[in-house]
């Protein structure tokens, strides 16, 4: 089947867009599919096209379709669909990315009250490395479409404004809070990356910055969440969430933490290989992004 020249599909914000069937085939690949794999999906994909049908809906297929061939590869495929299932709270977003800096060096504590200039704060994570000190905020969107506008990085200068001059009045006098950061599981809005930037924040989003994004991130530490894992049920993940176990790593380390969420005996040998391939084939992406 031939696509016809510029078929309009419809993202989750609602705006038409032309298909572009190698961004199928780069996003396929990257989650560590073969070029003839990628090429077979597309091709099983292109009947389905027509004017108006959903990304939601082309994802889906194309991971049905890749399950099929390696659920681990599915897993990577639905990674931000994966980031999102760490709700509705937005509480294990933040420890999973309090995980992330864990691994890149950092010590780090989450929900931490301080006690600002004016009033007191709950900061989501405190990191620290080398003597300086990061308020990280993490800013959890459940929807598909949604942006991080920039409210929330005005809000954020906010809060780390106040915070710094509490955190310079205390008692550790030699510790100085170094920067504020908003990390989010979305995207950015042009406004808001100019005023965060602007006001010396440090912003995280999907895809942004560029090689440095929280999608380059989790290739680069290896660190997939337990959401990712396709031979899970909904509530099965959710379960592992509740017990603070968010890492398919966790998992691998301490296969007896699958009994905290109630998984029957008999599912836990296809999780475990189907986390080892994915921190495995995680491990190899790290290594070529550190040559």
């Amino acid at each position: 089947m031939t696509i016809k020249a510029n078929i309009l599909i419809t993202k989750a914000s609602g705006k038409l867009v032309p298909f572009a069937p190698e961004k199928l085939m780069r996003s396929l690949t990257k989650a560590g599919a073969t070029k003839e794999q990628a090429e077979k999906i597309l091709a099983s994909v292109k009947p389905l096209l027509h004017p108006g049908i959903s990304t939601k809906t082309i994802f889906k297929n194309a991971f049905r379709l890749l399950k099929k061939v390696s659920p681990p590869k599915a897993g990577k495929y639905k990674l931000k669909n994966a980031i999102m299932e760490l709700g509705p709270s937005g509480f294990p977003f933040e420890k999973y990315f309090a995980a992330i800096l864990q691994h890149m060096g950092y010590s780090v504590q989450t929900g931490v009250i301080l006690q600002g200039a004016c009033v007191k704060h709950e900061v989501d994570v405190i990191a620290e490395k080398e003597n300086q000190h990061e308020m990280v905020e993490c800013k959890f969107h459940q929807q598909q479409g949604s942006l991080c506008n920039v409210k929330i990085p005005l809000y954020i200068h906010a809060r780390f404004n106040d915070v710094e001059a509490g955190f310079t009045d205390s008692a550790s006098k030699n510790n100085t809070l170094h920067q504020g950061w908003v990390v989010t599981n979305t995207r950015f809005t042009t406004d808001a990356i100019q005023y965060g930037t602007c006001a010396g924040l440090k912003l995280i989003g999907w895809n942004y910055p560029k090689g440095n994004s929280l999608n380059n991130l989790i290739d680069k530490t290896g660190l997939y969440p337990v959401t990712a894992l396709t031979s899970l049920t909904k509530k099965e993940k959710q379960a592992l969430l509740s017990n603070d176990i968010v890492l398919c790593k966790n998992i691998l380390n301490n296969p007896d933490l699958m009994k905290l969420a109630a998984i029957v005996q008999t599912k836990h040998e296809a999780i475990l290989q189907e986390a080892k391939e994915l921190c495995k084939n995680s491990n190899e992406v790290a290594q070529r992004e550190t040559l």
